[in-house]
């Protein structure tokens, strides 16, 4: 352990999560190795990063040239090709789910991002997909929009495991939290079983300080200095509030109700935590976010940059208390972080949704 920075971070009651996924991985061993030497314990993709890796990755070309008699369109053949990744990796991480009973060992597989303002579509969709995976420890992405809200709600009523992903505000987060457990309640109201439902909540963190960032460093042009020292800030300091809000929902009466009927928590999972701006450390949005009973999920570039020289620290307790400090300097500059969300969550969807669609164009042309 006193080798693998990784391992420490799990001693410290953390869960890694791998921000990637590619075939290659799959079948060379490579994500097996990871799973035993860096205690890597599930899994999550995006459109994106499908769209990546399919259309650079070689060993996808036999996978598109054996579907295409079997598929009439392009999302067709991208659904078959991504629910056989998912399967595999979820496969790999069986014992991982099986040891943490439940805890570990999930894979996350994201509805259309074109459905995020969709919510009757979303829920058939992350039906469909659940249905068609066929893994207890997989997930459904569905966005935390005000749309995706009554979504999540619904499919975790039915038993569907969810990841909440796209979230950039404490406030939306409190809105996932209700929802994730009115559907449970629902789900008891039905005579259902809750014990092996399963979700998290993804907290985006580097966009957050990109967008806000770049707000300071116009105020600092302009001769405000304090705008300096608080670049790079924002970010840790709203996930540590949104922390702060888990603490007090599984200390609630009404969690503890649904904990003794064996409900689990929704954990919190930081993600977008590979670093954007060259002037922070390549490892800031690992070190600064430990915190127990959540989950960080890397690239793979962070991952090895922290299994390399990641160094620990207080993590995520040294940020306690900043957030409404910083929200006031903030404020006092003009600087409006529920639309600085707002915002993000837009261009989320649409990021999410460029690299779908030209993914599905390149499909298109595979075909013809």
């Amino acid at each position: 352990m006193d080798g693998n920075s990784l391992l420490r971070l799990k001693a410290r009651g953390q869960s890694i999560w791998l921000d990637d996924i590619h075939r290659r991985m799959l079948s060379d061993g490579t994500l097996a190795r990871m799973i035993e030497a860096d205690g890597l314990s599930g899994l999550t993709s995006n459109p994106a990063i499908f769209a990546k890796a399919i259309m650079s990755h070689p060993e996808y070309q036999s996978a598109v040239t054996e579907l295409m008699p079997k598929v009439t369109n392009g999302v067709d053949l991208y659904e078959s090709i991504v629910i056989d990744d998912i399967r595999r990796a979820a496969d790999l991480f069986r014992s991982t789910y099986q040891r943490s009973e439940g805890t570990d060992g999930f894979v996350s597989l994201e509805v259309s991002p074109h459905l995020a303002n969709e919510t009757q579509k979303s829920i058939a969709e992350g039906r469909r997909l659940w249905g068609r995976l066929e893994r207890n420890n997989a997930m459904i992405k569905i966005p935390g929009t005000l749309a995706g809200l009554p979504a999540v709600r619904a499919l975790i009523a039915e038993g569907i495991n969810v990841n909440v992903t796209l979230l950039f505000s404490p406030a939306r987060y409190k809105q996932v939290v209700d929802a994730y457990l009115s559907g449970l309640e629902q789900r008891v109201q039905r005579g259902g079983d809750i014990r092996t439902v399963a979700s998290v909540a993804s907290f985006f963190l580097s966009r957050i300080d990109t967008l806000v960032d770049g707000l300071l460093d116009e105020h600092a042009g302009q001769g405000r200095g304090e705008a300096r020292s608080l670049r790079g800030r924002t970010a840790t300091a709203l996930a540590s509030q949104a922390y702060q809000e888990y603490r007090a929902v599984i200390a609630s009466e009404r969690w503890r109700d649904l904990a003794g009927r064996g409900a689990r928590p929704q954990r919190l999972l930081w993600a977008s935590t590979s670093t954007k701006d060259p002037r922070y450390s390549d490892v800031k949005y690992v070190e600064e976010l430990i915190a127990a009973e959540t989950i960080n999920t890397l690239p793979l570039e962070t991952l090895a940059a922290y299994r390399h020289h990641g160094k620990g620290g207080a993590g995520l307790s040294a940020y306690q208390g900043e957030t409404a400090r910083i929200q006031r300097e903030l404020a006092a500059l003009g600087i409006d972080l529920d639309r600085a969300a707002q915002q993000l969550e837009a261009e989320g969807v649409r990021k999410f949704s460029e690299p779908f669609d030209q993914l599905q164009g390149w499909l298109e042309q595979q075909r013809h």
